[in-house]
């Protein structure tokens, strides 16, 4: 396994770190349920393998996960391992967030906490509720002075435009200058916009930790379109993900969910044997990405002229959901993820059926694109 120092933490963090949110589940009683056994078994076996930064969180896994971690570090486990956990962030109430501080740390069985994370801020959050007066930002600092917290962190999810987002990363780095020493946010092949943030924090001295590095699944899955970037040289989609993450030099860590020995074996095998990817490779990479942006414009733009839709659907978010089939070739993602619009609380909008093919969207397209009978082929293609 490779290390890393983490920004100025003081921390040497393995460039793989295990995320804890989809552990290993079995079906009982005619229902899933996380197996708390293979779960241990599965932590155990990441640290053998090197892997030494562990993510999880109050309410991953049916609100086991930090149990789970915690139960797995037992037995002189813990001092070889960072911790990192979050906190979300529900009310400006210094009091309430040292109050899910203290469950969380019943939980994971630990007195300290390595990076305790305000948890999917926005620039919004981070000034109303974060750094309101006498709220969790000033009881973090006094926290860290008592040792309960060693590193301030934050996790990133700015609900705001995508094109946006790497700039309001950039606005809480700065207005949090001093305090906070660590980031998670999403960045990938396809998720590339907090790219200038990332940086910016690894300049300021902060660790940085990637998560969705093969894109939530959406890069696991074997595609000849993504393996074709860099043909002959990856077994494998998931391996140019990860080459990818790991050659910024601002990332220090990728995070990975992973729920079996095999995902944590070829993961670890790629982390152990990572040769960064050489500026011919980028440059490739970039065209081909650039082209494959290009083609799914032709289908939509994004800029979101046609909403909103009289039917509740968010016609952007289906296109975007269509084109993993359509230019990516990730079929089964795709369908995946179309099945849970409506279901998922990041999803809350109806899907391409509810079309009722009124046209207002078309009329406000300026790309003219037919955006009834997409909606008809969408549904038709990823709900069989």
């Amino acid at each position: 396994m490779q290390y890393v120092d983490f920004g100025k933490t003081g921390a040497r963090v393995s460039r793989l770190g295990m995320g804890c949110m989809r552990l290993p589940v079995t079906e009982k009683d005619d229902k899933t349920v996380i197996n708390e056994e293979k779960s241990i078994a599965l932590i155990h076996r990441a640290m053998e393998l090197g892997v030494n930064f562990f993510d999880t969180a109050p309410y991953y896994c049916d609100k086991l996960s930090e149990v789970i971690l915690g139960k797995a570090l037992r037995g002189g486990r813990r001092e070889k391992v960072y911790i990192s956990t979050k906190n979300p962030i529900e009310n400006d109430s210094g009091d309430d967030y040292e109050k899910r501080l203290e469950t969380s740390l019943k939980n994971l069985g630990v007195t300290s906490i390595d990076f305790y994370h305000f948890w999917g801020i926005s620039m919004q959050s981070f000034t109303e509720k974060v750094k309101a007066k006498d709220g969790p930002f000033e009881r973090a600092k006094k926290l860290k002075e008592q040792g309960v917290i060693k590193h301030i962190s934050f996790s990133f999810h700015d609900g705001g435009a995508k094109e946006k987002e790497g700039d309001k990363l950039i606005e809480v780095l700065k207005n949090g200058e001093g305090v906070l020493e660590s980031v998670l946010c999403q960045y990938n092949l396809m998720d590339r916009n907090k790219e200038p943030g990332i940086a910016l924090a690894n300049q300021m001295g902060l660790g940085t930790v990637v998560m969705g590095p093969v894109g939530g699944g959406r890069l696991g899955a074997p595609t000849k379109v993504i393996q074709d970037m860099l043909p002959g040289k990856v077994q494998s989609s998931a391996e140019l993900a990860l080459r990818f993450v790991l050659s910024n030099p601002h990332v220090h860590i990728a995070l990975s969910g992973m729920s079996d020995m095999e995902q944590l074996e070829e993961n670890v095998r790629i982390a152990d044997n990572i040769s960064p990817l050489n500026s011919g490779e980028l440059m490739q990479i970039e065209a081909m990405m650039k082209e494959n942006e290009r083609l799914a414009g032709l289908y939509c733009t994004g800029c979101n002229y046609c909403m909103p839709c009289p039917r509740g659907i968010n016609i952007p978010a289906v296109f975007n959901i269509m084109n993993y089939h359509r230019i990516y070739k990730i079929t089964d993602y795709a369908k995946k993820n179309y099945a849970e619009i409506g279901q998922s609380p990041w999803m809350k909008f109806e899907n391409a059926s509810a079309c009722n093919a009124c046209g207002e969207c078309e009329s406000k397209c300026p790309q003219s694109i037919p955006i009834r009978e997409q909606m008809k082929e969408t549904h038709k293609t990823l709900a069989s």
